[in-house]
């Protein structure tokens, strides 16, 4: 039983990082623009709209605010645990060194889940822009190319495609495609700024008002359904191993896309709400179509080019986030080695990118997402809870470790992002957690028919 719990020293994670394993390519820059990557996507082109028309009304702003704080607590405990402890694998590594492997396995088990299915979700996401862009242009795509068989369909073509062709960008080392990367947030950036500044000419103040038609009761559920627009700050942790400077350069990343994609939200929301009625926003391309409403159509299709660009950057986070932690756990014995080979001349994990790549296609080609979604919802915030716990332990067990941020209020802060995270997780239906146990109960399979036996820890 004590096997369960048996940790990996704090010292040997510190020495693993100082190893060549990973080149070391991505500055504060790089990770500021990784983490708005995975963070801007279906919140600012999806959510908005649908939430405004739903749940808040004009108050949408505050739901994201609310969602922000919550998110805010636990970006603060990822930037010192991250800082800290600078090696691949994020909350599963940090698991490892503070709680035992037994846990540390499932947090991994949990978190390639979240990666995995998130991927899968945003590329069929992809599709319905990729759709609206082409035909546009005259260009018609079979419906039965478009959907997933229970759906009528065959396969969703365009999300297996994108999802493989990012795959393969990754395979090709994170030096070449961090640039590629940075460009398309760059331009995600860009339609947003795009939409601010076209849209604030047409913004009618009148249209705030009801200002909260759904009461404090519709904030809240909207800060609910918002909450998951702000993921993907996380995704920062995995990559700490090909970080430069990681004690400044990692809290500076994580916090820094957190505050800018929390201020591009409320301004978005403040002009979409502004320009037409809440109840004209229940559409998913609510940016797009709030400028056609206006008369700016040329505007609308720059949007629509920009949004298909921009949800392929949110991709390629996810897919790069299951990659490292993949590397992580084949490093250390609970996977099968080939899962953290690295290819000598790309110097990246090819096997496990495609995996993941190759996993994630299949899933949005074939599978309805719809009551599987929430799968991601639950593991992260297990995940972020987690992150919250590591921290606490690793002050009392570890209080002169070298910190480039540290959690003020300890441990008052981690317990309350540890509250909120539960209480979000609670309210989730209970096939959601039906779903996500027996995720579980495969990871408990694999744990014992293999990764017991295997652990690097067994060679101590």
């Amino acid at each position: 039983m004590a096997n369960l719990f048996r940790k990996k020293s704090v010292r040997k994670l510190l020495e693993d990082s100082k190893s060549k394993t990973l080149t070391k390519t991505l500055g504060a820059f790089d990770l500021t623009m990784l983490g708005i990557g995975a963070i801007i996507g279906t919140g600012v082109l999806v959510l908005t709209g649908l939430v405004a028309a739903r749940d808040a009304g004009p108050a949408v702003i505050f739901s994201f605010m609310i969602a922000a704080i919550v998110c805010g607590f636990a970006a603060l405990c990822y930037a010192e645990i991250a800082s800290t402890l600078p090696v691949s694998g994020s909350v599963y590594t940090y698991s490892y060194a503070t709680i035992g492997e037994f846990v540390a396995h499932l947090m991994g088990w949990t978190l390639l889940s979240v990666y995995i299915v998130t991927t899968a979700a945003v590329a069929g996401g992809w599709t319905g822009y990729f759709h609206n862009l082409v035909s546009g242009f005259g260009i018609e795509i079979p419906k039965s190319l478009l959907t997933i068989p229970t759906q009528g369909g065959i396969v969703n073509l365009p999300a297996v495609i994108i999802t493989l062709l990012l795959t393969l960008l990754l395979s090709k080392g994170t030096k070449e495609s961090k640039r590629v990367n940075n460009a398309m947030v760059l331009i995600k950036i860009g339609i947003v700024i795009l939409f601010i500044s076209v849209g604030i000419f047409y913004v009618k103040p009148e249209n705030w008002i009801p200002f909260a038609p759904y009461g404090i009761s519709g904030v809240f559920s909207g800060g609910a359904a918002v909450f998951f627009a702000f993921l993907g700050f996380d995704a920062l942790a995995t990559s700490a191993e090909e970080v430069k400077n990681p004690q400044r350069n990692l809290p500076i990343g994580i916090i820094a896309s957190l505050v800018i994609c929390t201020i591009i939200y409320v301004i978005v929301c403040l002009i979409m709400t502004g320009m037409v009625s809440y109840k004209e926003l229940d559409v998913p391309e609510a940016m797009a179509y709030v400028l056609e409403v206006v008369g700016q159509d040329k505007v609308a299709g720059i949007i629509a080019v920009g949004a298909v660009i921009g949800i392929m950057a949110v991709i390629f986070a996810y897919i790069y986030a299951a990659t490292r932690v993949f590397f992580a756990m084949s490093r250390d014995g609970l996977l099968p080695k080939s899962f953290a080979k690295i290819n000598k001349k790309t110097e990246a994990p090819v096997f496990s990118t495609w995996l993941t790549g190759i996993g994630s296609a299949l899933i949005a080609g074939f599978i309805d997402l719809k009551e599987l979604s929430n799968l991601a919802n639950i593991g992260a915030l297990l995940t972020f809870a987690m992150v919250g716990v590591t921290v606490i332990i690793l002050r009392q067990t570890h209080p002169n470790l070298k910190r480039g941020f540290m959690v003020p209020l300890v441990p008052i802060l981690p317990i309350i992002s540890i509250t909120c995270c539960l209480f979000l997780m609670v309210n989730l239906p209970l096939k959601t957690w039906v779903y996500f146990g027996a995720w579980l109960l495969i990871g408990v399979i694999v744990y014992f028919m293999y990764s017991k036996r295997h652990s690097q820890l067994n060679k101590l």
